[in-house]
């Protein structure tokens, strides 16, 4: 996400990216308009879930790690993951993108 980007905008981007795919997404929680921090929760229904979280790569460049350990778990895992990070910064963002072909349109790279 740029740095200069307010994350509402940023948000809304990513829903009319979504949009544009025809993959299904929403926000299902709101955090800080400005600043806020973002997950991205990636159902993919029978084959779970994967939760894509920002961060930056060696460069300082923005980039998207895979949060979950073996990158993805059943559904109610996910969500406790969630419900952790949302105890641990009241700011975040949550956005689910439910595609079963796994189609996630995020600009910046995923890093392991």
């Amino acid at each position: 996400m740029s740095d200069r980007l307010k994350t509402r905008l940023w948000v809304q981007a990513l829903l009319r990216r979504c949009d544009i795919r025809a993959v299904p997404a929403m926000v299902v929680r709101s955090g800080d308009v400005d600043a806020g921090a973002v997950l991205v929760k990636l159902n993919r229904g029978e084959a779970g879930c994967e939760i894509f979280a920002q961060t930056r790569d060696r460069d300082g460049n923005p980039a998207w790690m895979r949060a979950l350990p073996g990158g993805s778990a059943p559904e109610d895992a996910a969500d406790s993951y969630i419900a952790r990070a949302v105890k641990i910064d009241s700011d975040l963002w949550v956005i689910e993108i439910e595609d079963r072909a796994g189609r996630v349109p995020l600009d910046e790279p995923i890093v392991t």
